[in-house]
Order: structure tokens, then sequence, then C-alpha cells
């Protein structure tokens, strides 16, 4: 069982180290998605060792982190959201990945273990529409024989704040289904036709751990976090397969980041029998004009560790490490990207 650093989907305090002191930045901060934070934790914790710089990240959810790298508060926001190549030179933005995870119904329903209810993701959604109100309603039922599935209401559990991780559990369920795409849509923020909202994902599991009957979503590092039920979601193959960092691997098999204008790349609902359907990457958001050079080259060196020592951590907490492929590639795009006055702020070493 993996260890979590303390407190990471609230305001947390990281610390890091430079390797030269002389031109280090004292300080670098960060907002934006809970998603990924218990992995950046992880990093810092890591990188502490070795540095002296601060990093504050504050884990506010993506819309959150938006909002912040493009009022400049922060050096750079995180959001499981992409935004499209318009989006981000209407603000003189640059993204890149960090990593793969997924995300997975939570469950809590009396007598029935997890990992064991299936739900097809029209059934998801019929669900989270507030079609399907009993968990014994036949659209269940039929999926799932053997299971004693009680007469008990359905409390649907929904994020309260912007979210990426709403952005792709909507997005899902606007694939799986043409009304909930027609009616409610694929955003960081929706209008829930039912159900309670909780803040963050730890909000969100909270709730489904207190409330019996219930079911929401959350990012899968969460689940083995607090230990909540989880159900499976039918793949594009018609298959169940298990909500593993080897399902979230394979539903990436396809990803093209070589031809992802702005690095904007969906892998939802990919074909495969082992690829979990819900599954995406997670981002970094950094102006390509930097004021300040020092905390922007800060800023990479940290996530460059990450892409180089990181991969123990992201696989323990069951993300997945982008191909290696793939980081030198965002490498060669730091370098080009992100400058101070027309010169590069990073210099790509070896990976």
């Amino acid at each position: 069982m993996f260890k979590f650093f303390k407190g990471a989907v609230a305001a947390v305090l990281l610390t890091a180290t430079l390797t030269s002191a002389a031109t280090a930045a004292d300080t670098i901060s960060g907002a934006g998605a809970t998603f990924p934070a218990p992995l950046y934790a992880k990093w810092a914790e890591g990188y502490k060792r070795t540095t002296g710089v601060q990093l504050n990240y504050q884990a506010i959810g993506s819309g959150g982190g938006i909002k912040q790298i493009q009022a400049k508060t922060v050096d750079f926001g995180a959001s499981d959201k992409p935004l499209t190549q318009a989006e981000l030179d209407k603000s003189g933005l640059y993204q890149f990945p960090t990593v793969v995870g997924g995300v997975v119904p939570a469950i809590n329903i009396p007598g029935v273990p997890s990992g064991k209810l299936k739900l097809p993701g029209a059934v998801l959604a019929d669900i989270f529409l507030g079609k399907i109100t009993l968990w014994n309603d036949p659209a269940i039922t039929k999926w799932n024989a053997g299971l004693n599935l009680p007469a008990m209401p359905i409390t649907v559990v929904h994020r309260s704040d912007g979210s990426g991780t709403t952005f792709l559990f909507t997005s899902y369920l606007s694939i799986a289904s043409n009304e909930w795409k027609s009616n409610v849509g694929a955003s960081d923020a929706v209008e829930w036709p039912t159900g309670v909202g909780g803040a963050k994902n730890d909000g969100v599991a909270a709730l489904v751990r207190q409330t019996a009957g219930s079911i929401g979503y959350v990012e899968y590092a969460y689940v083995q976090k607090t230990g909540i039920g989880y159900a499976l979601v039918a793949s594009k193959d018609a298959t169940w397969p298990q909500p593993t960092a080897a399902a979230f691997k394979a539903a990436t098999a396809g990803a093209d980041w070589a031809n992802a204008p702005g690095n904007y790349l969906l892998v939802l609902n990919q074909p495969g029998a082992n690829a979990w359907p819900i599954t995406g990457a997670t981002f970094i958001l950094m102006y390509k004009e930097q004021a300040n050079p020092t905390k922007a080259a800060e800023v990479l060196k940290f996530f460059d560790y990450g892409y180089k020592a990181g991969d123990f951590n992201a696989n323990d907490l069951f993300y997945v490490p982008l191909p290696a492929n793939v980081k030198t590639m965002m490498r060669k795009q730091w370098a080009q990207q992100i400058k101070s006055g027309g010169k590069a702020v990073y210099t790509s070493p070896n990976p």
C-alpha cells in the first residue's frame, strides 16, 4: 500500500531544491487540478531531498487553476481539462502533459462488493441524469446477475467546483449518451440534473463514503486512498476491465502527441479489451512570455525532475508515466515555447 503526502488536496506547501542556489528562484507557485495532486506532492517530497526552493501548490480544481494562471497569480496552472489551441493562443499560454490517470465511479451500496457492479456508459449517464433512481432498477440488474442490489434510492454525488475530473467524466458521458450530450454536455462545470455536490476529489470521496446508496466519480488514486468502493464501466469493446495503471496505459496506446495541436489530446473510450474508458492526461499551463525567467526555468526543472525520477511515484499511485519519447518531445517544446525577451528560459538537459 502506498503512502500519500499529507494535505495533498488542500493548499499545501511543498519544498524543493536547486542544483545552483546562486541562480535559483526562492519559491515557485502553482494551483489547479486535484487529480494529480497526490503525485505532485510525492514528486516535491523527493525533490526536497536535493533542493531548497519552496513550491506552493494549491489543489483547488482545474477551473481554479486555469483562472489563476490567466490572472498571473501563480507561476503555473494545472488542469485535467486541456485548453484548445485557440484558447491557448488567446491567453498567450502553452500547455504540456505530465501523467495519465483514470476516473472511476465511486459507490457505496450496502452488500455490493467493490469492483463487482457493472455499469454500461448509457446506464451510468441515465443515473446521473436522474432517470434511474433505484439500485434494483432493471436497467442495472440486467447487467449484474448474482449481485444482491437493494431497493435503495440512488444518491448522485458530483463536483461542486470547476474540475478537470468533471470534464473527463462528462466528456465520457457525452460519448456514451446522446441525451447527456444534448441536455447537459461536457465541461469542467455543468448544470447537474440531480445530486449533491462536494468540493474536489476528496470532497466527493468523503460524501460517497458517508452516504449509503451513493455514486460519484473520482480519480482512481482517491479510491485507493479512501477505501471507498468502485464500479466497473464497459469498455468500447464491451469488456469489463478493472481500473488499473495497465488499463489506463492501454487506453493511451494510440495517443498521437506529435500531431496534437497545442498538446490537446483526449483518450476517452479508446478501443482495446483492456482499455479503461474514462482515461485522461493532466496538464500544466504556463505563459509563453515570462517576466521572471528564473522562476519559469525552475518550474520546468521541477517537472523535468518528475519526468526523470518520478515514474516510480506515478506507478505507485496508479498513474501512468508518459513514454520516454513523449517526455523528450515536451522538453524540446519547453525550450522552444517558454521564453523571456525572445530567449529560451530552459535548456533541455539529457533525459
